[in-house]
């Protein structure tokens, strides 16, 4: 297997299916083998330099322990890790029976790989660890299954004490008072190993996590926002991350990442990220400079000062770090170099005064790479100590020159010979593979073929290698120097890393700087080049103000090809119109409609400019979703069974400052329960729960909510109908032609064009005909069955109406009773008699009869 092939499988195995790794060696006779190296998705510390590239997200893990009493609230307590940036955090609190804090938790942090707790006697009795692994199952998560043993909290303050930084002892720590949660950080430690690692100890940071401080977002909210590229997302772009994404640094990818699934919650550190957004949207020159020229040549700083801690760095590593810090004035120079003075004192207190401290602790190190390193031989790549340092350096440097200047004379003698032009046609490299080594474009190698001068090593992509005798004897004897000289300049190395890793917490506090700049900037870049710019909305306080959208679009589906997006407003005011049930055709824009809001209300509160003309939102504390569930068949639950557990979250969730978004409900049952639900829950959240809610519905009777709730609000998507009426007469039916406008207006739609969708897919001719004839039979079945005509006119005439044509048909069955009469003869028995009644002629409610 190749290094790629395996980096795909490891990457595949992890990050895909959630899967645990374990790689073996060899020891010596063919059955002896031990586990080298293990990694899980939430675990990559063994692994990292295998997987090599970026990572989109932090691998987080987390443990849970719960304990769950007869008729007592749930209290969990979890402990999660990021192993990468040596942080433990933990955080205890109560839960409902569908442990939504939870899920809301698992979701803000972004966590990989779940532990919990595994009794085999216990394992199928227990239903609340049935629930647990029913969540994370569902927030598509790995689960692993750990001992009650491991959560024992015996050792848990002197294994704390052994891995903080803190050196105060851990028993003084707040936080050791989280019973559950110790008894979760104990099988944390332990199944990552960190103990195992002398050079974990006093490195970690342990801190209290508050799941109150950011926005609570269910599993059913992250699909339904698009919040994070799917398995099944062609385009980028049809993510909000993928969207949002322009960063350009990995670092900068994961931090928003982070801030993604944890909206703010607080209007000053919203309006801090806006007005720094706002700076670089305003300033050009900034933004662009900022972007190509100094983010884009960042390297990981945090797996860079992993390297460095697990004693994993190189000298090459050292260069990387100060290639860094030497940038570091150019970025200074551009954040002094705003037009704005507005923007200065956000700009200085968020990066400049930051960056001006980093740079100038990071300035010893930046003088020592300096002073050691010979930065002249990076332009061939080779990363070595100065030979100043040392005679023996110098006599071996000297060799390696003279070397390299007769390779230089033979490459020249051979692109004579070949009649090549050098550095165009023919080149001089030194391959991983084959060493020092000539190359020639594809086009040109036909000249070194059949003839005994050259040897050809490979033929590549980009050409093919060939070398002399001459040349080989130089690379054999270059490549002996050169260990030489690596082997002398080992201590001297090891002594510039040792130093170089030193300042390990400071680049770490830099990695933070530069991550919050770029994703600061990559906001301000797509607020650009949006195919309409974003605005600046305006926030209101938390539980106060409404949420008011101007020519609102859904920021994902505008990007996409070909597509012309048709803007709406959203007018949602406490009171006035908080609950908005959305009526209209199939394919009608509803669902975008009511995810839009959902969209924007979460960009708002990360601090991004929105996709409106103008906006004002409210502070929402959750967005709580409930749309199709295509894939709990395949968990074993009905998709009924599954909308009505994601509702029962819902309501169980709900505070009056969420926002819930539910589209369509009560499917997956008969027409009545399903309408029966649809009502008692609308109102449930329209009376007991007050906060804002949209609901697309093809329950055109769920409109009359209207009539018993002011806050209620109804509204349609539009469609055109072309031939519906010519000269005032219906058109056949095969003429009516449905466009759709995607316009949401106010007021009720009392059609679904469902026949019309199935004609846009190319169903059977006959199908349709079938359909539409059945729907109007139905339709006259219904009218003839539920007096739909009644409620069109007033009560009296109706009676009126009634009593007057009942003695009409009694006058006209005494007269026929003899059976003398034809069958056209009675017909015109009944029209005499009806023409002599005025007063039923005159009646509002037989006139609509007759026309029946």
């Amino acid at each position: 297997m190749t290094v790629t092939v395996f980096r795909q499988f490891l990457r595949e195995a992890l990050f895909k299916l959630g899967k645990r790794i374990e790689i073996f060696t060899n020891t010596g006779s063919r059955t002896n083998w031990k586990v080298e190296k293990q990694a899980s998705p939430g675990n990559l510390q063994d692994v990292e330099d295998e997987l090599g590239g970026q990572f989109d997200s932090a691998p987080m893990i987390l443990a849970v322990k719960i304990s769950a009493k007869a008729n007592e609230a749930r209290s969990v307590g979890i402990c999660f890790a990021d192993a990468s940036v040596r942080e433990l955090g933990v955080s205890e609190f109560l839960d409902n029976d569908l442990y939504s804090n939870l899920e809301a938790l698992l979701i803000q942090l972004g966590i990989k790989e779940c532990l919990i707790q595994f009794d085999k006697a216990e394992k199928d009795k227990d239903p609340e660890l049935a629930k647990i692994r029913h969540i994370i199952d569902n927030c598509g998560i790995a689960m692993a299954e750990r001992p009650a043993g491991d959560f024992g909290t015996k050792d848990i303050e002197q294994d704390l004490a052994r891995l903080l930084k803190d050196e105060r002892s851990a028993t003084l720590l707040p936080q050791t008072d989280l019973k559950l949660a110790m008894g979760s950080a104990a099988a944390l430690i332990k199944y990552l190993n960190v103990l195992q690692d002398p050079s974990n100890f006093g490195q970690y940071q342990l801190y209290q996590h508050d799941l109150s401080q950011f926005m609570k977002l269910d599993a059913a909210a992250l699909k339904a926002l698009n919040l994070m590229p799917g398995p099944r997302d062609g385009s980028k772009n049809m993510s909000l991350f993928g969207l949002l994404n322009q960063c350009k640094t990995p670092l900068g990818s994961r931090l928003l990442s982070q801030w993604l699934k944890q909206p703010l919650m607080s209007k000053e550190e919203i309006e801090k990220r806006q007005q720094l957004v706002e700076a670089f949207v305003n300033d050009t020159e900034l933004r662009q400079t900022m972007q190509e020229e100094h983010l884009k040549s960042i390297p990981d700083l945090y797996r860079l000062s992993k390297r460095f801690q697990r004693n994993k760095a190189n000298l090459e590593d050292v260069v990387r770090a100060y290639q860094v810090v030497i940038r570091l004035p150019g970025f200074l120079g551009t954040l002094e170099g705003i037009m704005d003075e507005v923007y200065k004192d956000p700009l200085d207190e968020a990066y400049t005064n930051k960056l001006r401290s980093l740079s100038d602790s990071l300035g010893k190190l930046a003088e020592m790479v300096e002073t050691t390193v010979d930065l002249d031989a990076l332009d061939n790549h080779e990363f070595v100590i100065k030979p100043e340092f040392d005679d023996s350096l110098r006599i071996v440097r000297r060799k390696l020159d003279k070397l390299r200047s007769d390779m230089e004379k033979e490459f020249r003698n051979a692109a004579d010979d070949l009649n090549q032009e050098e550095n165009k046609k023919i080149f001089l490299e030194n391959h991983k593979v084959h060493g020092w080594c000539m190359r020639l474009t594809r086009t040109e190698a036909g000249c070194i073929r059949n003839n005994s001068r050259y040897q050809e090593c490979s033929t590549q992509k980009n050409g093919v290698y060939f070398t002399t005798k001459t040349l080989q004897s130089y690379r054999r004897e270059f490549d002996q120097l050169s260990q030489t000289y690596n082997r002398t300049q080992s201590s001297l190395v090891n002594e510039v890393v040792g130093v170089a890793a030193s300042y390990c917490p400071v680049l770490e506090q830099l990695a933070g700087v530069l991550a919050h700049l770029d994703v600061i900037v990559s906001f301000a870049h797509c607020s650009v080049h949006a195919p309409t710019s974003y605005v600046r909305p305006k926030i209101h306080p938390r539980g106060q103000g409404s949420t008011i959208l101007k020519e609102a679009r859904h920021p994902c589906m505008e990007m996409q090809d070909d597509i012309q997006f048709i803007t709406n407003d959203v007018e949602m005011k406490r009171g006035e119109s908080s609950f908005l049930i959305i009526t209209g055709p199939n394919m009608g824009g509803k669902s975008t409609y009511i995810r839009q809001i959902g969209v924007v209300a979460l960009m708002a509160q990360i601090g991004c400019f929105v996709p409106c003309s103008e906006a004002e939102l409210t502070i929402f504390d959750s967005i709580l979703a409930r749309v199709g569930a295509s894939d709990s068949q395949l968990k074993g639950v009905s998709t009924f069974m599954a909308e009505m557990l994601e509702t029962a979250n819902i309501l169980k969730s709900a505070t009056n400052e969420s926002l819930i978004i539910i589209d369509e409900l009560g499917r997956g049952t008969s027409t009545y329960d399903g309408f029966g639900l649809a009502w008692a829950i609308s109102e449930h959240i329209v009376k007991e729960i007050g906060c804002f809610a949209t609901f697309a519905t093809h329950f055109h009777e769920l409109t009359a909510l209207a009539d018993q709730y002011p806050q209620v609000h109804n509204l349609h998507v539009t469609a055109h109908i072309s031939g519906a009426e010519s000269n005032g007469t219906p058109a056949p039916e095969a003429k009516r032609e449905v466009t759709l406008l995607y316009k949401v207006e106010p007021g009720i739609c009392d059609q679904s064009f469902g026949i019309h969708v199935a004609e846009l897919v190319r169903f059977p001719d006959k199908v349709v005909r079938m359909a539409k004839r059945k729907a109007d039979e139905l339709e006259d079945f219904t009218s003839k069955h539920e007096d739909g005509l009644g409620l069109q006119y007033s009560k009296q005439d109706v009676e009126e109406g009634s009593a007057r044509l009942k003695e009409v048909l009694m006058k006209w069955k005494d007269d026929v009773k003899g059976g003398q009469m034809s069958k056209e003869e009675m017909i015109a028995r009944m029209r005499e008699l009806v023409k002599a009644d005025e007063k039923l002629l005159a009646n509002p409610f037989f006139a609509a009869v007759k026309v029946l």
